[in-house]
């Protein structure tokens, strides 16, 4: 039942003096919309609540991936109503899609947007009256899910992130994602290609592509993930592209390639492994075996050697014994990658994983994690250490108050540098120094010069 409907027309006389306080659980992809909602209510007159401020709206953008995420969800949502009493509350995302119902009965929670709906937050603000009762809900099955919603945003943060693919069509078993998102749709390139120049003019130099499965691109359209590639390549102003996470199955020889030889694809890959044995990837449902994983890496290698590359692993999943873990862990020490992303295996209700015998404790879950996370740190120090005392360019962020200004190389290592405000959304060329005190990115012992006008892709020397 709809007790205040949304305005048709947008009154922003509603929306005077209003400030509104955003939060984000999960992924990139989360991240981006949550920047491109903020953006939307901004041009409505909203403006962002600073630190300290009591807002008159609270956006919460949840995940569903675990049971630690949705229960973090309604953690946020309890803490944003006690420090914003009277606040009008909407919540959206991967959680808000799964359980609208139950979310719309949280005490203080006015309006849960599913998927289709996250485009729509500022339309669904009302009046800004408070409900009495249970909030509203709006989510259609996920399965009659068509809509694609767009997103261009930075946020807080320098880089763009340019959401290119939503939804998944391959539910493995442990997964939620396809429940939640839907199945994979993509907007044509020529959108995309429309939104990376925008960006462009509003001074942007990097772009992460992301999206649910992007190496599925084109279901939608006819087209394909690396015609994409090549046209987001011709797009002046933009120095820089990454992309964010793409299945070992769908990267492509063509695609590793053309990022070699790129004018502006960065030298760094983000692909998800998820299990080091074919026994545990066959129960995934993955599509592919560890022989294509490892191939992947090797062509990676070969046309790229200084590319960073970062991979997913899940640990405990039900089925893998201490013996397909071990396994598993001798694979990935094997492997020439850069950086592990380690996850621990939730239980998700409604995936076929819960069907698996051989369910793994959480005290075991925590070794192999701890196991997998010394081996990352092991990986990633290696591959800092071999760029100590060579040049390189760096896109400067933003730095938060009373921070080092932070940025990233071509391949993805972190830099810090003493904070000079003219550096920030800057490509800088400098010499690497050592680690900082925590070994969390390299130092510069010399800035060389700007380099925003020259070939952003510097080869160490």
């Amino acid at each position: 039942m709809e007790y205040y409907p949304k305005l048709t027309m947008i009154d922003k006389t509603v929306f005077k003096d209003k400030k509104a306080k955003y939060f984000t659980l999960g992924c990139k992809l989360n991240f981006s919309e949550t920047a491109t909602i903020e953006r939307q209510l901004q041009e409505a007159g909203i403006r962002t609540a600073r630190a300290g401020e009591i807002a008159d709206i609270c956006v919460i953008n949840s995940c569903a991936v675990t049971q630690e995420a949705e229960k973090k969800c309604r953690q946020v949502i309890h803490k944003l109503i006690r420090q914003n009493p009277g606040a009008f509350v909407v919540v959206t995302g991967c959680y808000a899609q799964l359980s609208a119902e139950r979310l719309s009965k949280e005490e203080g929670v006015d309006v849960v947007l599913g998927i289709d709906k996250k485009g729509e937050v500022l339309e669904h603000l009302g009046r800004l009256e408070k409900h009495t009762e249970c909030g509203e809900w709006f989510a259609q099955p996920t399965k009659d899910v068509r809509n694609f919603v767009h997103s261009c945003s930075r946020g807080d943060r320098t880089r763009y992130f340019l959401k290119v693919q939503d939804g998944c069509d391959y539910f493995c078993t442990y997964c939620t994602i396809p429940f939640a998102r839907g199945r994979s749709r993509n907007p044509f390139i020529s959108e995309l290609v429309e939104k990376a120049r925008m960006a462009a003019d509003e001074g942007g130099k990097e772009i992460v592509i992301t999206g649910v499965n992007i190496g599925d691109f084109g279901k939608s359209t006819g087209e394909s993930f690396t015609s994409l590639v090549k046209e987001l390549d011709g797009v002046d102003g933009i120095l820089r592209y990454r992309i964010s996470s793409i299945e070992p199955n769908l990267l492509t020889d063509e695609i590793i390639d053309y990022v070699a030889k790129s004018r502006s694809f960065m030298p760094h890959f983000h692909i998800p492994l998820q299990a080091g044995s074919d026994e545990v990837l066959k129960l995934m449902h993955r599509r592919y075996e560890t022989a294509l994983f490892a191939a992947k890496i090797a062509k990676v290698r070969e046309v790229m050697p200084d590319a960073f590359i970062g991979v997913d692993v899940i640990v405990g999943t039900r089925g893998e014994s201490e013996e397909l873990f071990e396994q598993a862990y001798e694979f990935i020490k094997g492997l020439d990658i850069s950086q592990l992303h380690v996850f621990s295996y939730s239980e998700r209700p409604g995936t076929k994983a819960l069907k698996i015998e051989g369910a793994v404790s959480p005290a075991e879950k925590h070794r192999r994690s701890k196991l997998l996370i010394a081996l990352s740190e092991e990986k990633r120090i290696a591959f800092y250490e071999r760029f100590v005392g060579k040049e390189a360019v760096v896109l400067f962020e933003k730095p938060r108050s009373g921070m080092p200004i932070g940025g990233f190389t071509d391949n993805y290592i972190r830099v810090e540098m003493p904070h000079d405000k003219c550096f920030v959304n800057r490509l800088v060329q400098v010499r690497l120094g050592g680690f900082n005190e925590d070994k969390s990115a390299l130092t510069v012992t010399e800035v060389i010069g700007f380099a925003d006008m020259a070939e952003s892709k510097t080869s160490f020397s």
